[in-house]
């Protein structure tokens, strides 16, 4: 019911009160809106800070099924503990695609991410004082990697059998890097043709990632929750 007592003075200012105000909200909606394809910036104006799809980075990890889902952060190899945490939460859940697993090695954890090829030619075991959990002895092969039954204290927590059951797992490229560069000399080789070898032989299944941390950000980014792998 309109006010027959309204203050036509009060009413005039008010419409142009909300017309100014309708106004400012189109600009500010348009001021956030991208330039379009093929729109430059004038000289000396920043351009549109929306970055291209080759300038971020692949598409990792991708559409996430599972309504459940959760990444284990391995920076440490600590017994192949972000393995084992990403098989304890998978086996929490029993209907089956209710729960997706994302595993990032990076930092002391990457070596799990490489075959046993890798190991032995490297020396990684004894290089960095890792043990096999099957001789007690400096691992000459990834003790992680199709490890007899009973050897480790899950054995599907073995990193080709949690890719088999659908986990997705990330390698750090930068420690990658770091570590065939560090290990090159072991295998008589240069640290260029250390980080060919290295990145040829990871497991198969693996992704190879800018670098982990970039691989966390990604998971979170794509629903998952953030389980510390140690």
């Amino acid at each position: 019911m309109s006010n027959r007592n309204a203050d036509p003075i009060d009413v005039a200012p008010r419409r142009s009160f909300f017309g100014r105000l309708a106004g400012a909200t189109a600009l500010g909606v348009a001021g956030l809106l991208p330039l379009r394809s093929g729109a430059q910036a004038a000289p000396g104006q920043a351009t549109s800070g929306v970055a291209k799809p080759d300038q971020d980075g692949p598409n990792w990890p991708g559409k996430l099924r599972g309504h459940h889902r959760q990444m284990v952060d391995g920076y440490n190899i600590n017994s192949g503990s972000a393995l084992e945490f990403g098989y304890n939460f998978l086996t929490s859940y029993k209907s089956p695609g209710a729960a997706t697993l994302v595993v990032i090695l990076r930092a002391g954890a990457l070596p799990i991410a490489v075959n046993h090829d890798i190991w032995a030619k490297y020396k990684i075991g004894e290089s960095f004082k890792i043990i096999d959990p099957e001789t007690k002895a400096p691992a000459v092969k990834n003790p992680f990697l199709h490890p007899k039954p009973g050897v480790l204290r899950s054995d599907d927590a073995a990193i080709d059998r949690l890719l088999a059951s659908g986990a997705i797992i990330g390698a750090c490229d930068m420690a990658l890097h770091g570590q065939s560069k560090r290990l090159a000399s072991n295998a008589g080789v240069t640290p260029d043709e250390a980080a060919k070898d290295w990145t040829a032989n990871l497991v198969p299944g693996v992704s190879i990632l800018p670098s982990g941390v970039w691989g966390v950000n990604r998971a979170q980014e794509a629903g998952c929750t953030y389980c510390s792998g140690g």
